[in-house]
């Protein structure tokens, strides 16, 4: 496999939306940014802020799109066109309603479920065949079940939940070396194994 060449956080921008649930892919790449010292800039003609990390000997480009979740795959095919960068080199990072706080999946392709920011990425570059790290949110229905899922994602977890899903994505953290030097396999089983 081709080891992963750019990072994808997904997210909504502006101070109002930086603690939402939503907002999962963009913590995960201020994390990422933060590991490896370094900086996120706006790039207009990427529609974000861009940065790249070097991480197992490879330069990486890390992306958090400024458009809003359903306009995500503006940047990401800005990005990939720019540089060459080809679905299975893309890792997209986002936030996901099926999985409990605390837990983070990976999987390269598949569909949507109803991820608009996904299903944005999925239409502009026309293909499915890039990879995705979810993140475990919870979902309103065990959580907080008197709460739309629209609502559920655009507010800030518990103190707990957030502890969680900072754990989650350090964990998640943990295996990019692995991904990025092309070797999926173990990146995925190191990452599944360990709770």
């Amino acid at each position: 496999m081709n080891g992963i060449r750019l990072v994808v956080g997904l997210g909504n921008p502006g101070p109002e939306h930086q603690l939402d649930r939503h907002n999962a892919g963009f913590w995960f790449v201020d994390a990422l940014a933060r590991e490896h010292g370094a900086q996120l800039a706006r790039e207009g003609k990427f529609h974000g802020d861009v940065g790249r990390a070097r991480i197992a000997g490879a330069s990486v480009f890390l992306l958090e799109p400024a458009t809003w979740m359903n306009r995500s795959g503006q940047a990401v095919v800005a990005m990939a066109h720019f540089y060459r960068i080809t679905p299975d080199e893309i890792l997209v990072v986002h936030d996901e309603l099926d999985l409990p706080p605390g837990q983070a999946k990976l999987k390269k392709g598949g569909g949507h479920a109803g991820h608009n920011g996904l299903k944005d990425i999925q239409a502009r570059l026309g293909s499915a065949d890039f990879w995705r790290l979810r993140i475990g949110i919870g979902h309103p229905r065990e959580l907080q079940p008197a709460q739309q899922v629209v609502d559920f994602v655009l507010n800030r977890p518990t103190r707990e939940q957030q502890q969680a899903i900072d754990e989650a994505i350090g964990r998640a953290l943990d295996c990019l070396p692995e991904l990025v030097a092309g070797e999926a396999a173990i990146a995925t089983m190191k990452l599944h194994t360990r709770h």
